[in-house]
Formats: structure tokens, C-alpha cells, sequence
């Protein structure tokens, strides 16, 4: 179809005027298009977190062994003169041998200490092999599973051998005897640190490791043969914790430059500041720093431990530095390990790293085990030389003026960088250098705020960034700043702390051990705070109590539901949300919280959010009433009693918009049925009895009394032909269209129709129910018992019910989950249908036999079979076709099948012979109903075959029983909601970024929209004068009932009875074909696009009062419902199938306002009633004053007006603005029968047009009580469109034949014949409708022909 091609494919035509029309549907609201309806409402998957230390260790003994032999050099060192001779910053020449060892000892302590001073420290100085062996011994004894440290300094003794020996003395000094490293291993044990500085100290390690091998390997042979003689000996032990610092390579000497000590390296392992500094003013660049000499280094004034003096400053920015280079260069459980496990062993190995600077720079390469990566040449060393530099510069003045010490711009310019990374990154990019700099900067008073809030920023940006924060080590940091009582941080810190909890809720435990709860209880409680703060605090507070005792006492004790309770009126959703998932998660489980709740009437203040506009707040009340009721502490009459008042307010949100809602409600009356099990058992046994002896009145049997094949106007078997070629169904693997194809195609040898009884296909619920769920084929209760239960007991005969007053709440509760169980959102029903047959099998356990009980698992209580014909079989839990994304098919593959005629058998168990009666329906549980097992007429609960009949088929599960529910059941609500912190707050959703894909999608599908309008509009102001170009016709899987056209995209909808098919009618080829999921004694009677304009979602509704919302259709996905609701809850059935005046009854008649969010809903009912699709809640029902159903809905939205017609000729117009009394501006009773449709034009003075099945079009004017003017068309109509710009009108008639009207009453065009296939009459008209822009016109007819028509090609 050439639909100005020339024009579609050019550039954009008059952009001004295009950009105009635009900006209409830039404002229009979207409707179901939260997250809760494009998510799966589950919480994220919990990243395993590895920054726990899970073994924190310390460093308590540390061994000092010191061999110099002042005055004697080792035979194989030839010294250079003069030569490096400090050891521990003192000359061993300037006093006496002895003293001078002893000093250097003493000093090394010293310096030591500096980082451990907490540990035991023993000196050894020139010892024997025995000193060094009682040394380690002892310390090894003492310290236990602790880390052990070994400092061995060997510049007066020769250097290490190959072999793996160091060197020690003899008694009298007179030789030099080796100690085996192997030997110190064994003395030495793990974990342990062991310190080389002295040259060729690489041998060491290499001996140490090939001797740490030997010892595995010893340890293994042991423990294979434990006769070996290996095995008799003590084990070594695994020297696999051992860590090694050495002073250089294997074959390198240390430095002898006289300027420098001669223990270089223990220098800068514990001196790192002072050789700094040293080193610094030995580099040619401390020339530009004029008037510092070593002298003056040593007076830099200050200590190294406080931080507001220059040595402490240059300390803590050493820190920061070196922990940063470490950071980014080890791999993240290297920089654990080393960096956060031990103080000592962090202290020593950030100095390695400027030790291997240093000592690189002089020839000699440190040696680590574990090696590190070398991270001498890293750029953060220029920072510290610029640190340095600045620091150093104004030595001079400060000493001889005494002028003020200016702190460094260091931490400052660190931040910049920080918030440049922030700022100006893309999303996909290595993490910021800066982040270790941040925690440093924490300490510091000064510049705290700025880096909490950066940090914050950060850790905004998901839950990877937090991850990467704790991995820094952040938690200590932050768990402290608790204790601080500054104002300013208290928005920061609760911030940081809900990314932290949104991403590890482990941190609870921590939190109440440090009393930091008390910190948000206060930010909760403080009424300045901004909600959005209240928010995250009691976020944070809901995280520490749940599922955790000690959180809950402790919040309990600091008043945190009378807090709560004072903030359920919040203005604000999102805290409203929280507060009362807070006080649902602490009486969890927690009677005196419960009982604490009950003397501030927390139930009672918790109703008023049942009917919050926001269905999240409403699924957070429920979610908080059902752990209040679902305490399983023991009850007293007056928690009886709260607990019914709670279950009836409870009840009535049976019919909330909002699945989430409903879901939610299920699992809290589910808490109610754990908690009063026996009384429910007694309804149920006596519901179940009831439902056997009571015949329902099926509304399917008024339609088809006695036949089961579904109604169809032609011959069964080319019908189901036809659909054999239409059931390649795209992924036919998938259940729904499988069930559809069973559906379509079942046919029994004789090649008859046979009925389709879904009822055990209720069995396999939707596998992507949220709940791990039993064998499904073990339901006791099939889908349909519960329908037929549901209809029961809607019956006054129930009165009758003996034992359980027939309103009991029990009843009540009963029968709210019956109506649950067939909530047309899969999820709700599956739910529901869990905890009605847990009831169930518990009821028939206490009254079957207890030897019974034993053997048998109760079996399918109805066979399908005798069932069919006492009530309409529905398709059960529908989640068995619909399957949400991710959900596999419960079909074996065979489901594949689906494309010739055959149905799939599905596997038969051992032992049961396959039915051979025809209404046999294979089940997709994959196992044959055990009808056969019973006899036809069995009682429902008389005791089904006795024990030994089922032992066979049992006999590995001697139990029997299945628990469908256990007590925990639960929705993943507040698990989800809690991802709302984890995720980016502070970043631009996507549709508003200009630059997005989304965005660029919406700005073409908005100019498409633009084009369609404006072109269409050309061809209507034309004038039509003709509609009878046939452009498309095809063949429908189904006979039409409802046919619609999508505003923009060449794509219409057409439903059958129970299915959906979308056509392209410019290729003329099918798009999708899938199963609307509604009963079978139910049809689609009413379709409408949502966001048409946008992201179009498809709403269907069927004359059991239930819409659904589908999306995903027509493209190459698979159909996904959004949501769907009971929009009519009292649908009369009696009304429903009477054939009226028309061919059908009303069923459910919809009308949708696009710019308010409103969907109008009526049918066979006695009011209009309103949603709001932004609130998902009933906002206003509006009686119709009639006593027929409504036939059609017109509304306009500018005038806040509603036209109905209705079954018994009148013409009603509401303003929904004004009270359920009056709200009934005009009633037109001109038309003698049925209202066909009522049509509300939209322009400021908009008539009402009206035509009834006479075919008498009149036209009324608002203000004025008569018609204005009046047509008479063909009688006998069936269906009528009225095209909304072209002011045309089209009628179809059971006489096989469409007139096309213009408005002043003349025929246009009269359609009788299909154009082309030998010019075949048109079948009798079933449905038709207008495109709302395009002259053209879709008929859907009996004979299953779906054809469209358009106005002649010229105006085209």
C-alpha cells in the first residue's frame, strides 16, 4: 500500500508545523510503565562480598636478630672507604663493640615499636644456633595461631649460601656457623614475616621456598603411608601463610655510598620519613629548594603521629600514598592480604614500596614474597615529591623566624582529582586512583565533608562502587564517624550508610554492636530532617531489623515503632514505604514488638495506607499487617480479635488494581491461615463437601447447554484445519501457545472435537512463579473445584453451612482466597492456589484414615473427566500459558509436536494404564489425571482407593505429604524495593537524557506520529468519497470479535473468543498470535492501545469483568502481561449470554483517556466504573441509574463527560465531577432497542452520536433534551464504527453486507463481496472498526475473513 511513499520516505516536511503537533505527545502520561511493571519484583542477586577479613591477625612477637660483630668485617665483603656505616642511625664506631651492639638493638626496638608497640619483642644479638632456636621456640609457643616476625640483619657474617643457610656465631666468636633456613622454618612455624637486610639476600627466599615445597611434599607422603618413617616424626608445619621482605636480588650487594646507612633497607622499613627526606636532599632536583641541608632535616619540627605538624603531615600523606600505589597496582586479595590484615605487615610493606624506590635507584632490587608488581616509576610519587617539596621549602623560615607552618594543598588537589574522576568519567572505566586518599582524608576534620560527599557520589554510582569502597577499607572509617554529633554529616553519613546496607546487609550486626542504630533512630525522629533523609535512615533501620534478633530488641528499646507510627502520614511515597516495611520486618517473629504495636494501635494507623494512591505503599501496609498477624507466639482473645479486624481490613483489597498488591495480600492472609490452621481446615472440609453436592447454574451452559465443543458458526472440522496451518505459532516451545495449539487442535481418533478440559493443566503453575513450588501435579484442588468453589459459595445456599457460622471470618478469609486463586495475574493465582491447597491437604489428612494417611498422598480430588459437565472448565492457573520471561515451558519437548495435528501424550507413570475414554486431556503436568483410579460417581471425600491400591505408585515417598506453602512464603517486595538504594539516585534517568537511545527512539516515533496525523488529516478534509479498496484480507486463527486498529504502526489487533492475533496490513503478514489467558467460559469483548502515542500496551478485556495488559506483541519477543485486574468485580451472570437484541451480550465495555490515565469500565453491571491506571486503584463508580447493561462507553476528557448507551435504548451522559447522585446530567430515551454505540466527539461543542441495532443514527447536542437530527440506516446491525476525524460511519448486519455512511446520511459505499478469490460473499459481520486517523476500515466477519478497506487510491 503506497501510503504517500513519496512523502513517508522524505526529508521532514514543514518541520515547524510537525514540531508543534509533537509536543502534545511529549506531554501525555504513560501509563504502566513504572518499574514495578517492567521489573521482576525480586531483589538483586547478593554479590558475594570479599572485603571481610575473615582472619584478621596481628603481629604479637617479633624476633630481633642482629650479627654485625662490631670492628670485625666478614671475610667475603671487600668495603669500599670510606663506606655506609649507620646501623639504626647510629655509628658502631663512636663507642665501645659491646655497647655499640647494644645500642643498635635497643634503637631497632625502638623504631619497631613506632608500628607495633603493643608487641613482645626479644633481642638476639651475634647469637649461636642455639640462642636463635630457644629464641624462636619460645616466641612460636607463645604466640600461638598468631603472626610471628624474624629480623635478621647479617652485616658482619658472610652472605647466605645456596645451600639456604645464613650465617651465626660460635660461643667464642671464633667461627662462623650456618643455620639452615630449613631449621628456621620448623622453629619458626606460621604465619610468620621474616625481614633479610643483608646482601645476596635473594638466596633466602629462593632456599626458603624450595625448602616450603620439600615440606608439602613430606606432608603429603605422610599422610598417604602412615607407616613411612616420616610419618613417626612431628609434621612441620605448612609454611604456606609465610611472608618475606629481602633486601636485594640473589646476586646484588647492598649500596656502600657513604651518605647513606648501611642498613638502607631496615631504614626504610621502619624510618620511612627520616631516608625520605635524607634521599631527597641527595637528589640533584633538592637544589631547588634553596637552604635545606641534612642538618636541617633532622629538626623538622613535629611527630610523626599528629597531624597538624609538619612531620605528622608528611607522615599521613606517605600513608595515603603509598596505601593508593598499592591499591592500584595489586591485584584486590594481594592489597587484602598484605595491606588490611595486619597493621605491622601493612606498615612494613607500604614502606617496601619505598624501599624498592630508594634502593632501585642505587642498583640493588628489594624482593617480596608474595612478589608484587614493581610500582616504583608510579606517577603518585610525584605527588609525593611535590608533598615533599612544599613542606620542605618552608623548613628555613619556620626555624629560624617562626613563622606559621601552611598546610599542604596535597588532600585538597587529591579531592579535585577525585571529583574531576566523578564529574567527567564515562560509565565504563577503570575505578579512581584517588579512593584510598579518600579514606585518609576522612581523619581529617578539615576537609571530612567534602570527602564524605564525594564519597557518597560515588558509592551512588551501584553497587559495584561499593564493592570496590568496603574492598578500600572504608568500613572502619564511616562505622566510627557515627559516634561524631556534627549536624552536617548526618544527611552524608546516612546516605553512605544506605548504599552500604542496599548492597551488604550483613553490616547490621556491626551496626547495633556499636551502638550505631541509636545515630538513625535520632535522624528518623528529627522532624527537620528532609524526607529524603528520613528515608535512607529508616531504610537502613528496616535492614538492621530484619530477620535479626538483636536488632530488633535494640530497636524496639529505642522506640522505634512509636517513631515509625508518627511518620506513616508522610507526604512523601517512598517513606511512607519504608516505614512500614520497618515496622513489619521488627514485629516479625518478635511478639513484644507485636504487643508493643498493638498498645499504639499500630494496625489501626497502618489501615489508612491501604488505600494510599501509591500501590507500593499499599503493598508495604500489607506486607507490615501480614507479619503482624502472622506471629506465631501464642494468642489470647484479644490478639484473636485484632488479628480478624486485621484479616477483614485486609480482605477488602481483594480487588486492588495492583498485582503487586494482590500478591502481597496473598501471602498475608497466608500468614493468617498458618496461624489459625484448624479453623481453616474446618472451612475448607466444608466448602469442599459443599461444592460436590451443589450443580452450579455454569453461564457456559446457558450458551452451550449439553455441548462442550466451544460455540463456533461454521463446521468444527475446516476450522480446525485452518488453524493447522497457523500453528507454526512463533516459539511454539512455549507453553502459551502450545496450550493454544492444544486448544486449537485437539482431536480424538475419530477426528471429532473434543473438549478441551484444561483442568489439569492447573497443576503446572507458572514456572516463573516467585516460589520454589511442589510437584504441581500433586494439586489436590484443581483450578477448576476452586472456580466452581468461588461460584458456590456465592450462592445463598451456603447459608446452610453447619459447624462455621456461615460469616465467620474464617469463611470470609476462605472465600477471598477463592477469588484469589482465579485473579487473572498468574502470580496472584498461583500464590493463592499454594495456600488453598495446603489447607486442603492438611483438612484431608486429619480426616482421611491415619493408616490412609500413611500410605497415600490424597490424589486429584475431581477427574477432569466427570467434571467438564458440572462446570465450565477454565484454563486454569493461567500462568500455565503465560509464561513471564525466563520461565521454561512445563511441556516435555515434545511440545514441538504442536505443529502437525497430533496433540503430545505426555508421559504415562509406571503402572497406570492411559484412560481410553474420548475426554481424556493429556495434562502438561506430564502425568494422566487419576480419574481411572476412582470411580465415576465417587464422593469427594469418601477415602479414594485404599493404601495398598497407591503403595506401589508411592512407595519412595513414604511420607506422602507435600507442603505447597511453607509459612515463609513471601513476594520479594521489600527485597526489591531495597534495590532502589543500591541503584544510582543521583543520575539522569535515561529518557531524559537528551543523547539517549530511548530518547532518540521517542523523538522518531513522536515525528511519526506527527506525519500520520498531519497526511491522514489531508486525505479527510478531502473529503471521502468512497471506502471500498480492499488493501488487506486474511484469514484469522479465530472468528473476529474485536478488532483494532493501532494509531501509527500499520498493525491491528483482532481477538477471537480467548486469543490475540496482530496483523501487518501493509505486508499483509501476521505478527503474533498468542493466548489472552481468560476462562474458557469467557471472551474478549473490548481492546485498547495504551500509549498508543509511545510504548504501546495492549488492554483486553473479557466479560468475567477481568482486564489485562500485554506487551512485547507484534514484535519478534514474546508477549509479556504487564498487569492485570478484576476492573468489574459483580458481573451478572445471569445477563451474560442472554441473547438480547443483539448477537451478543455486552460482556465488559471499556474507554481509555490517554491524557488523564483514566480507563472508564462498564458492561453488564449497574455502574461505570473508574480507574486510575497511575494509582492502579478504583477511583469512582458512578451508577448508571439503568436497569440494563451498558453497551458502550464514550468519553471526553477537556469536558470531564462521559457518554454511555446502554441495553435498553437509552443514551446516558455522566460529568464525573460531580457526586454519584447527580453526577447523571442527561438521559436520551429516543432509540426503541439496544444502544450499539454511543460515540462522544471531542471538540468543545461535540455532539453525541448514537445508533441502535434498528439502525437509527441521531445526533443529540449536549445542552438540548431532543435529537438534532436522525438517519435511518440497514437494520439488524451487528457492529458500528464511527470514524472520529471523517465524520463517517459504517454499519455491518448479520445480512452479510458493510454500508459505509457519510454524515449527512448518504451512502458512500456498500460492501458485499471479498474482492478477488472468485469474488466470494462476505460472511455475517461480527466486528469492524476505523483507524482513528487513516480512512480505512477493518471488518472481521463470521467466516473467520479479517479484511480492511480504504478510501480510493487516488486521495491515497
Amino acid at each position: 500500500m503506497k501510503m504517500d511513499s513519496e512523502l513517508l520516505h522524505s526529508p521532514v516536511v514543514c518541520l515547524a508545523e510537525e514540531e508543534e503537533a509533537d509536543m502534545s505527545d511529549w506531554n501525555l502520561p504513560l501509563a504502566f510503565m513504572k518499574k514495578r511493571h517492567s521489573e521482576k519484583i525480586e531483589g538483586s542477586k547478593a554479590l558475594a562480598q570479599s572485603w571481610r577479613m575473615k582472619d584478621r591477625m596481628k603481629t604479637v612477637s617479633v624476633a630481633l636478630v642482629l650479627c654485625l660483630n662490631v670492628g670485625v668485617d666478614p671475610p667475603d665483603v671487600v668495603k669500599t672507604s670510606p663506606c655506609a656505616r649507620l646501623e639504626c642511625w647510629i655509628d658502631p664506631l663512636s663507642m665501645s663493640p659491646q655497647k655499640a651492639l647494644e645500642t643498635i638493638g635497643a634503637n631497632l626496638q625502638k623504631q619497631y615499636e613506632n608500628w607495633q608497640p603493643r608487641a613482645r619483642y626479644k633481642q638476639s644479638l651475634d647469637p649461636t644456633v642455639d640462642e636463635v632456636k630457644k629464641l624462636c621456640t619460645s616466641l612460636r609457643r607463645n604466640a600461638k595461631e598468631e603472626r610471628v616476625l624474624f629480623h635478621y640483619n647479617g652485616h658482619g657474617v658472610p652472605r647466605p649460601t645456596v645451600n639456604g643457610e645464613i650465617w651465626v656465631f660460635n660461643k667464642n666468636y671464633t667461627q662462623y656457623i650456618p643455620l639452615s633456613v630449613y631449621d628456621l622454618q620448623t622453629w619458626m612455624g606460621s604465619p610468620s614475616i621474616f625481614v633479610y637486610d643483608c646482601s645476596n639476600a635473594g638466596i633466602i627466599v629462593k632456599s626458603f621456598k624450595q625448602f616450603a615445597l620439600q615440606r608439602e611434599q613430606e606432608l603429603e607422603v605422610a599422610a598417604i603411608n602412615p607407616n613411612h618413617p616420616l610419618a613417626q616424626m612431628p609434621l612441620p608445619p605448612s609454611m604456606k601463610n609465610c611472608i618475606q621482605l629481602a633486601a636485594c636480588e640473589a646476586s646484588e650487594l647492598l649500596p656502600m655510598n657513604p651518605d647513606l646507612p648501611a642498613d638502607l633497607f631496615t631504614s626504610c622499613l621502619t624510618t620511612p620519613i627520616k631516608i625520605a627526606l635524607r634521599w631527597f636532599c641527595m637528589q640533584k632536583s633538592a637544589k631547588l629548594v634553596p637552604g635545606v641541608t641534612l642538618d636541617l632535616i633532622e629538626k623538622i619540627p613535629g611527630r610523626l603521629n599528629d597531624r597538624r605538624t609538619p612531620l605528622g603531615e608528611l607522615n599521613w600523606i606517605f600513608t595515603a600514598i603509598t596505601d593508593t600505589i598499592a591499591w592500584n597496582v595489586l591485584p584486590r586479595d594481594l592489597f587484602q592480604k598484605l595491606f588490611r590484615q595486619d597493621l605491622l605487615v601493612a606498615s612494613l610493606f607500604r614502606n617496601f614500596l619505598l624501599a624498592e624506590r630508594i634502593m632501585r635507584s642505587y642498583n640493588c632490587t628489594p624482593v617480596s614474597s608474595p612478589r608484587l608488581p614493581p610500582t616504583y616509576m608510579h606517577a603518585m610519587w610525584q605527588a609525593w615529591d611535590l608533598a615533599v617539596d612544599i613542606c620542605l621549602s618552608q623548613l628555613p623560615t619556620i626555624i629560624e623566624e617562626g613563622t606559621a607552618f601552611r598546610h599542604s594543598p596535597f588532600f585538597a588537589e587529591q579531592l579535585t582529582a577525585f571529583q574531576v574522576w566523578l564529574t567527567m568519567g564515562v560509565e565504563n572505566r577503570s575505578p579512581p586512583e584517588q579512593l584510598p586518599i579518600v579514606l585518609q582524608v576522612l581523619l581529617s576534620q578539615v576537609h571530612r565533608l567534602r570527602a564524605l560527599d564525594l564519597l557518597g557520589r560515588f558509592l551512588d554510582l551501584g553497587p559495584w562502587a561499593v564493592s570496590l569502597a568496603l574492598s578500600v577499607g572504608i568500613f572502619p572509617y564511616v562505622l566510627k564517624l557515627l559516634q561524631s554529633s556534627a549536624r552536617e554529616l548526618r544527611p552524608l553519613l546516612v546516605f553512605i550508610w544506605a548504599k552500604i546496607l542496599a548492597v551488604d546487609s550483613s553490616c547490621q550486626a556491626d551496626l547495633v554492636k556499636d551502638n550505631g542504630h541509636k545515630y538513625f533512630l535520632s535522624v528518623l525522629a528529627d522532624p527537620y530532617m528532609p524526607a529524603e533523609h528520613r528515608t535512607m535512615a529508616v531504610f537502613i533501620l528496616a535492614v538492621i531489623v530484619n530477620s535479626y534478633t538483636t536488632g530488633q530488641e535494640a530497636c524496639l528499646q529505642g522506640n522505634l515503632i512509636a517513631i515509625c507510627l508518627e511518620q506513616l502520614s508522610d507526604p512523601h511515597p517512598l517513606l511512607r514505604q519504608w516505614v512500614a516495611i520497618c515496622l513489619g520486618r521488627i514485629w516479625q517473629n518478635f511478639d513484644s514488638a507485636r504487643w508493643c504495636g498493638v498498645r499504639d494501635s499500630a494496625h489501626e494507623k497502618l489501615y489508612s495506607l491501604l488505600s494510599d494512591p501509591i500501590p507500593e505503599v499499599r503493598c508495604a501496609a500489607v506486607f507490615a499487617l501480614g507479619t503482624f498477624v502472622g506471629n506465631s507466639a501464642e494468642r489470647t482473645d484479644h490478639s484473636t480479635t485484632i488479628d480478624h479486624n486485621v484479616a477483614m481490613m485486609l480482605a477488602q483489597l481483594i480487588n486492588d488494581g495492583s498485582p503487586v498488591v494482590r500478591k502481597e495480600l496473598v501471602v498475608a492472609l497466608s500468614h493468617l491461615v498458618v496461624q489459625y490452621e484448624s479453623n481453616f481446615c474446618t472451612v475448607a472440609l466444608q466448602f469442599m463437601e459443599e461444592e460436590k453436592n451443589y450443580p452450579v447454574p455454569s453461564p457456559a451452559n446457558t450458551l452451550e447447554p449439553g455441548n462442550l465443543t466451544p460455540v463456533r458458526d461454521s463446521p468444527a472440522i475446516p476450522r480446525l484445519r485452518s488453524v493447522n496451518s497457523y500453528t507454526n505459532i512463533r516459539a511454539a516451545t512455549t507453553a502459551r501457545n502450545l496450550n493454544k495449539s492444544l486448544q486449537n487442535l485437539n482431536l480424538n481418533e475419530e477426528g471429532g472435537p473434543v473438549a478441551f478440559s484444561p483442568g489439569n493443566l492447573s497443576t503446572s503453575s507458572s514456572a516463573s512463579s516467585t516460589l520454589g513450588s511442589p510437584d504441581n501435579d500433586e494439586y489436590i484442588l484443581s483450578f477448576e473445584t476452586i472456580d466452581k468453589m468461588r461460584r458456590v459459595s456465592s450462592y445463598s445456599s451456603l447459608n446452610s453451612l453447619i459447624g462455621v457460622s456461615f460469616n465467620s471470618v474464617y469463611t470470609q478469609i476462605w472465600r477471598v482466597l477463592l477469588h484469589l486463586a482465579a485473579d487473572p495475574f498468574p502470580e496472584v493465582s498461583d500464590l493463592a492456589m499454594k495456600v488453598l491447597n495446603s489447607i486442603a491437604y492438611k483438612a484431608l489428612s486429619l480426616s482421611l484414615s491415619p493408616q490412609a494417611t500413611m500410605n497415600a498422598r490424597p490424589q486429584r480430588i475431581l477427574d477432569s473427566g466427570s467434571l467438564t459437565q458440572s462446570a465450565p472448565a477454565s484454563p486454569t492457573s493461567k500462568g500455565a500459558h503465560i509464561h513471564q520471561a525466563g520461565g521454561s515451558p512445563p511441556m516435555p519437548s515434545a511440545s514441538s509436536s504442536s505443529l502437525t495435528n497430533e496433540v503430545p501424550k505426555p508421559p504415562i507413570r509406571g503402572g497406570e494404564q492411559p484412560p481410553m475414554r474420548p475426554p481424556y486431556t493429556p495434562t502438561l503436568g506430564g502425568q494422566a489425571p487419576h480419574s481411572h483410579q476412582f470411580p465415576r460417581t465417587r464422593k469427594m471425600f469418601d477415602k479414594g482407593p485404599s493404601g495398598s491400591e497407591l503403595a506401589g505408585d508411592d512407595a519412595d515417598d513414604p511420607g506422602g505429604h507435600k507442603a505447597y506453602m511453607n509459612a515463609n512464603l513471601s513476594t520479594g517486595l521489600c527485597d526489591w524495593s531495597a534495590k532502589y538504594f543500591a541503584q544510582p539516585v543521583m543520575k539522569i534517568p535515561e529518557e531524559h537524557d537528551v543523547e539517549s537511545q530511548v530518547r532518540k527512539e521517542r523523538e522518531w516515533r513522536f515525528l511519526r506520529n506527527a506525519r500520520v496525523r498531519k497526511q491522514s488529516q489531508r486525505i479527510t478534509q478531502r473529503g471521502v468519497t468512497r471506502l471500498d479498496d480492499q488493501i488487506f484480507i486474511n484469514r484469522n486463527p479465530g472468528v473476529p470479535s474485536v478488532v483494532k486498529f493501532h494509531p501509527f504502526n500499520p498493525c491491528i489487533a483482532v481477538a477471537d473468543k480467548d486469543s490475540i492475533c496482530f496483523w501487518d496490513w501493509e505486508k499483509a503478514e501476521r505478527l503474533d498470535y498468542f493466548y489472552n489467558g481468560n476462562p474458557r467460559y469467557t471472551r474478549i469483548t473490548a481492546m485498547e492501545y495504551l500509549n498508543g502515542h509511545d510504548y504501546s500496551l495492549l488492554l483486553t478485556a473479557t466479560d468475567d469483568g477481568a482486564l489485562r495488559i500485554w506487551k512485547n506483541f507484534a514484535d519478534q519477543r514474546n508477549p509479556e502481561m504487564v498487569t492485570a485486574w478484576q476492573g468489574l468485580s459483580d458481573m451478572l451472570p445471569t445477563t451474560r449470554g442472554q441473547p438480547s437484541s443483539s448477537a451478543h451480550s455486552a460482556g465488559m465495555v471499556v474507554d481509555w483517556e490517554q491524557e488523564t490515565g483514566l480507563l472508564m469500565t462498564s458492561g453488564d453491571v449497574r455502574v461505570i466504573r473508574i480507574w486510575d491506571t497511575e494509582r492502579e486503584m478504583k477511583v469512582q463508580d458512578i451508577p448508571t441509574g439503568a436497569d440494563s447493561c451498558v453497551t458502550c462507553l464514550s468519553c471526553d476528557s477537556q469536558r470531564s463527560l462521559i457518554a454511555a448507551g446502554l441495553g435498553d435504548g437509552s443514551v446516558r451522559l455522566y460529568d464525573r465531577r460531580m457526586g454519584a447522585n447527580e453526577c447523571r446530567v442527561m438521559t436520551y430515551r429516543e432509540h426503541s432497542s439496544w444502544v450499539v454505540k454511543a460515540h462522544l466527539q471531542k471538540q468543545t461543542d461535540g455532539k453525541i452520536i448514537s445508533v441502535s441495532v434498528d439502525g437509527d443514527v441521531r445526533f443529540f447536542e449536549l445542552r438540548s433534551p431532543d435529537s438534532v437530527n436522525v438517519l435511518q440506516t440497514v437494520k439488524g446491525l451487528t457492529a458500528l464504527d464511527i470514524h472520529p476525524q471523517a465524520n463517517l460511519f459504517a454499519c455491518g448486519s448479520m445480512n452479510q453486507f458493510i454500508a459505509v455512511y457519510n454524515s449527512n446520511g448518504d451512502v458512500i459505499s456498500n460492501i458485499k463481496y471479498y474482492d478477488g478469490f472468485m469474488g466470494q460473499r462476505i460472511g455475517a459481520i461480527s466486528c469492524l472498526a476505523f483507524h482513528p486517523y487513516w480512512p480505512h476500515l477493518a471488518v472481521g466477519s463470521n467466516d473467520y475473513y479479517m479484511s480492511i478497506y480504504s478510501a480510493e487510491k487516488r486521495l491515497r
